[in-house]
């Protein structure tokens, strides 16, 4: 039985591309926290937001996160705010191998520019919406056991960084 490996960062990093790869290389099941919050509510994450609210989300996601790390022999993928719950973090960092994908900014504006379903950069000053997030949640993600710098990196590069670091834990 192997020990839970936790993907956190921002979105658009790569949580779960990166995750599914993983799950495949390592023989581990994968589990995308947001995309079993849109199965469970029946709708996208944005719309969550929209008809509910954040303070419902964060909530909801509380609650969906804390039980499914509690299963085993998983790659898990939070969404970008996850970690940001220290009820969440802690559960995380006491019983499974966590992981910060970090992105530089410039790149991550990149990716994020034309993307409809990131209901906090629906803002109309995307730029410095996406960088108050980053300043805002760096040092919690920092806290997770390995930062993995993205850069440079192939989702490849990225996926064997990881293996060869949680093969060694």
């Amino acid at each position: 039985m192997k020990i839970n490996l936790v993907l956190t960062g921002m979105m658009g990093v790569g949580k779960s591309t990166v995750g599914k790869v993983l799950s495949k290389s390592l023989s581990m099941g994968f589990l995308d926290i947001d995309k079993i919050i849109e199965k469970e509510l029946k709708m996208p994450i944005r719309e969550i937001f929209e008809s509910k609210g954040e303070a419902f989300f964060r909530k909801f996601e509380e609650k969906i996160t804390l039980q499914q790390i509690k299963k085993k022999n998983s790659v898990i993928s939070l969404g970008g705010g996850a970690f940001m719950n220290s009820n969440i973090r802690k559960n995380i960092l006491l019983n499974n191998k966590s992981f910060w994908l970090d992105l530089n900014l410039i790149l991550l504006e990149k990716r994020l520019l034309n993307s409809k379903n990131r209901p906090l950069l629906s803002d109309k000053n995307f730029k410095e919406t996406l960088k108050k997030i980053y300043n805002k949640r760096k040092d919690t993600y920092a806290t997770a056991n390995y930062k993995i710098n993205c850069n440079n990196l192939s989702s490849k590069l990225i996926v064997d960084e990881i293996i060869k670091l949680y093969a060694n834990h």
